[in-house]
């Protein structure tokens, strides 16, 4: 008897409308769904790695860099001169090297969906998709770049209140500037379809097959500054080993008054005498 009722209570439940499905989720625009705002002025701050970074470095010095012997040997070849005569003089300031000098970026929002990154070293600018079908051009210092957030976390409604209602409860990370910089996720900047470059201005190489991932973290400091954390991974299967892992910090600038575009130079040089050991 009791298998019966219980039976017949299935079909019944069965029978009940359930209602038309939730309606989906509305896809946001990158610039919507940020974790956090990249844009403005910031300025690269050099805390290690001087010799590398804010003077060229001697030619045959490419210590810590994973090349293999095709990179080796050309890397021993640099001619600057005759990159100028060529005009490729902006081979050192490509994707793969970029946010390792010493070297201010502006970033701004073009639309919705799409990120300009410029410096002033070099005057260089690298235009970042968020829409992955977008198809490359021709092969440029600053290639190609595919931008995406990671790690970001489901929107939820605000404690204390509900999704119609944000004003009620807890903010959330995108309720105001403070709240902001306590962000959870970042950006990811994948960069292909890329000139033949340096890896550092003293002639070290890096290929066409190339990729240069970026990712990008905003996180507060002292005294209410901003920083930009930079981790670069430049994966290179002819020239190098293994690929190159870097981490560079820019700091916010209030504006532009200090921004100074400045043409494909090399930074002074040092002594041109290859390093012991090598």
């Amino acid at each position: 008897m009791i298998t019966f009722a219980l039976l017949v209570a299935i079909v019944i439940a069965a029978q009940v409308p359930q209602g038309p499905p939730p309606p989906p989720q509305p896809v946001l625009a990158p610039r919507v769904s940020a974790p956090f705002d990249p844009t403005g002025y910031w300025a690269s701050v050099v805390t290690e790695d001087w010799q590398w970074r804010f003077v060229t470095p001697a030619k045959g010095d490419f210590i810590a860099v994973p090349l293999n012997t095709d990179g080796d040997k050309l890397a021993r070849a640099w001619d600057p001169d005759a990159d100028v005569k060529s005009g490729n003089q902006c081979k050192p300031f490509g994707a793969a090297a970029i946010f390792r000098l010493p070297t201010r970026v502006h970033i701004t929002w073009l639309d919705d969906s799409t990120l300009k990154m410029d410096f002033d070293l070099g005057t260089q600018g690298r235009t970042v998709y968020f829409d992955k079908s977008k198809q490359p051009g021709e092969r440029s210092w600053q290639g190609h770049a595919i931008g995406q957030w990671i790690d970001v976390p489901p929107p939820q409604p605000p404690r204390g209140g509900t999704a119609d209602d944000p004003s009620a409860g807890s903010r959330g990370s995108r309720g105001g500037r403070g709240a902001e910089l306590n962000q959870i996720g970042g950006l990811k900047v994948v960069t292909t379809n890329l000139r033949a470059q340096y890896l550092r201005m003293n002639g070290v190489p890096v290929s066409e097959k190339a990729v240069v991932t970026d990712y990008i973290d905003r996180v507060p400091g002292p005294g209410g500054a901003e920083w930009l954390i930079v981790k670069t991974i430049v994966d290179d299967p002819t020239y190098m080993s293994q690929p190159y892992i870097t981490s560079s910090q820019f700091k916010r600038e209030a504006d532009g008054s200090k921004w100074n575009p400045t043409p494909c130079e090399l930074l002074p040089r040092v002594n041109q005498a290859a390093p012991l050991g090598r």
